[in-house]
């Protein structure tokens, strides 16, 4: 980490981190904190709001569906308790909708899942009105498909068939899709 970009951070460095993927919570948690940021993760909605009452953070990256309700909350309790605080919205169901409601009651940008470390801090310290650059190295369509599937297909307790009605997909594809390497 250069000192330059632990100058951008700023003086005050908290972080929440608040997303029910655990695997990608802790990841991005980790990643996150040798950047400079102290991190504090968080896996619900009362958990996000307990932090904001206790010691509302600078920085927060907020899933947007979570297991107890809408992460919204959170990003408008964030925004009432500090006002100055930068936000980031991340969701695996992007929107045009959702991203107007975040944008309006304060957060700073907007992020499909899966975002990396690099998109989510990009977006964090960008300033103002200026845009973080695109990604380097962006995921191809086939990635970003897959990966939408397989949250689908996590979120239907792994159960093929409630997936693919879901999908709208035959069964049969859903399972030879499933049972395939993750593209690149």
């Amino acid at each position: 980490m250069s000192e330059a970009a632990l100058r951008d951070i700023g003086e005050d460095k908290s972080l929440l981190v608040l997303d029910d993927d655990e695997p990608f919570r802790r990841r991005l948690a980790r990643a996150m904190e040798r950047r400079g940021f102290e991190v504090e993760a968080a896996e619900s909605v009362a958990e996000g709001l307990a932090i904001v009452r206790r010691k509302p953070p600078f920085y927060a990256v907020v899933d947007l569906r979570l297991e107890d309700g809408n992460g919204l909350d959170v990003v408008e309790a964030l925004r009432e308790a500090r006002p100055e605080s930068r936000i980031v919205v991340l969701t695996g169901y992007g929107a045009i909708a959702t991203a107007v409601a975040a944008v309006k009651i304060g957060a700073t940008d907007y992020l499909s899942k899966p975002a990396d470390a690099d998109d989510v801090e990009a977006a964090l310290l960008a300033n103002g009105d200026q845009k973080p650059p695109p990604p380097e190295n962006p995921m191809s369509a086939d990635r970003v498909r897959w990966e939408h599937i397989q949250r689908v297909f996590e979120l239907c307790d792994r159960n093929v068939s409630e997936t693919a009605r879901r999908l709208n997909m035959h069964r049969r594809t859903l399972q030879r899709i499933l049972a395939k390497r993750s593209p690149r």
